[in-house]
């Protein structure tokens, strides 16, 4: 295993240990499992399915240096952002799609910047992969993709029903994933 790519292995470990770990502090709440459990499935069936087919064996490793610095870069972002999302809403957090029992809205911090910010981080750290390592990592990326659209499209739905009177605003005010964009 060449360098670049022990640290991105080093650091997908790290960050996916933590949020494991981080997750036993959240608020109680509820995911309705049987509800969104279609879109889950098909995620990872299709991960499943693309791992068996070897479409994420590096083959040739990536020797531009340039290529690397800049995924290297995009990949600490975004895990930098999602990290710092998650550290700023604290309990609030839940796994993708949760109705917590409790809430509070967050805007501020990286909220103020994207409304999912987690989810923004974990995708540009995705696409850094890919930039880095092997390009059939923006297949990943896409799954991702669509899924945290999803669920994002649904836990806004949820949101507006708790908040009626700050969330259409905030909504209005603040992009999806992208800021400036989406």
């Amino acid at each position: 295993m060449h360098a670049v790519e022990l640290v991105f292995a080093i650091g997908w470990a790290a960050f996916w240990i933590y949020w494991i770990v981080a997750a036993f502090s959240m608020k109680r709440g509820r995911v309705p499992w049987s509800r969104e459990l279609r879109i889950r499935a098909v995620v990872f069936v299709l991960a499943i399915l693309l791992l068996r087919g070897g479409a994420f064996r590096v083959g040739h490793p990536n020797s531009d240096p340039w290529r690397a610095g800049l995924g290297l870069l995009f990949f600490a972002l975004g895990l930098g952002f999602a990290i710092w999302a998650r550290l700023h809403i604290g309990r609030n957090w839940g796994t993708p799609m949760s109705q917590k029992d409790e809430p509070e809205l967050v805007t501020s911090g990286p909220y103020r910047q994207v409304r999912h910010p987690i989810y923004s981080g974990i995708l540009l750290a995705a696409v850094g992969t890919a930039i880095a390592l092997n390009w059939f990592w923006l297949i990943a990326m896409a799954l991702g993709g669509i899924y945290f659209v999803y669920s994002a499209v649904i836990e806004e739905r949820y949101l507006t029903a708790q908040f009626p009177d700050t969330y259409p605003s905030y909504r209005h005010s603040t992009k999806m994933l992208v800021p400036f964009i989406f």
